[in-house]
């Protein structure tokens, strides 16, 4: 069950920022073998200036077209992670929406016991999900 936060400038049109959202979600249900309909997206969009992404040292020039990609999410390998990353660089830049050099992704890892999807209850513990 991943939760993706997307954040962008404000550069793109609500129908690019949905399709963006689409792909993203195409990669999971394929390569973090989400289940269906086990979407849960954030979509922030920023004014221009709002996000400072500088480049570590790599010689990575942004743009004001700049993307991050923070997913939570349980249990995913490293082979899974880095096919994340490529897939996302590659269908994001085939659709024209983010250039790879703007694409930043964050993986981060969490438990069972760390989710509530309502009610008040963590239903992965009392095994309704």
């Amino acid at each position: 069950m991943p939760l993706v936060r997307i954040s962008q400038q404000q550069v793109r049109t609500p129908a690019q920022t949905r399709e963006m959202a689409d792909i993203v979600q195409e990669v999971m249900l394929e390569l973090f073998a989400a289940p269906p309909r086990d979407r849960y997206q954030i979509l922030e969009t920023l004014p221009v200036g709002s996000i400072i992404a500088e480049d570590t040292g790599l010689g990575i020039q942004r743009s004001d077209g700049v993307v991050i990609i923070h997913v939570t999410q349980q249990g995913r390998s490293t082979e899974q992670k880095q096919a994340l990353y490529a897939a996302l660089a590659e269908r994001l830049a085939a659709a024209d929406l983010v250039r790879p050099e703007d694409l930043i992704l964050s993986v981060v890892h969490n438990d069972r016991e760390d989710w509530s999807f309502g009610h008040g209850r963590a239903q992965f513990l009392t095994g309704e999900l």
